[in-house]
């Protein structure tokens, strides 16, 4: 399976695991409709309509494309991993029971993990 080439900054997120900074990525705060991709394979993750404004700081979506994404226990052995079903690529983390949305789930995810395809 072939992959995008990531940059470093990309890759200590995606591939190591990493976050970045709250506030920073271009999705926090980005309202167009369409669907968010995986920057590592380009399987499609979220639709826009799943988008909501948590206040975190990340991109954080109440739903998923069926099968998309797998949750993984997290090393730190508190919080749930989620990951790209296709390539496996670290997203962030799913919280669930926090009641910001009807779903009561946020999936709360690195900007810098997803591309974006307009509709």
């Amino acid at each position: 399976m072939a992959f995008n080439e990531l940059n470093e900054e990309e890759k200590r997120v995606i591939i190591n695991k990493g976050t970045e900074r709250a506030f920073t990525g271009k999705f926090w705060d980005h309202h167009e409709s369409g669907i968010y991709t995986c920057r590592q394979c380009n399987a499609e993750l979220f639709p826009s309509d799943t988008k909501f404004d948590s206040g975190t700081g990340w991109p954080s979506f109440d739903d998923t494309v069926s099968n998309a994404v797998k949750e993984l226990p997290d090393a730190d052995g508190r919080r749930v991993e989620i990951v790209c079903a296709n390539c496996g690529g670290h997203l962030g983390h799913v919280f669930k029971g926090e009641g910001m949305t009807s779903k009561s789930t946020r999936h709360c995810v690195n900007s810098i993990s997803l591309d974006f395809k307009a509709k």
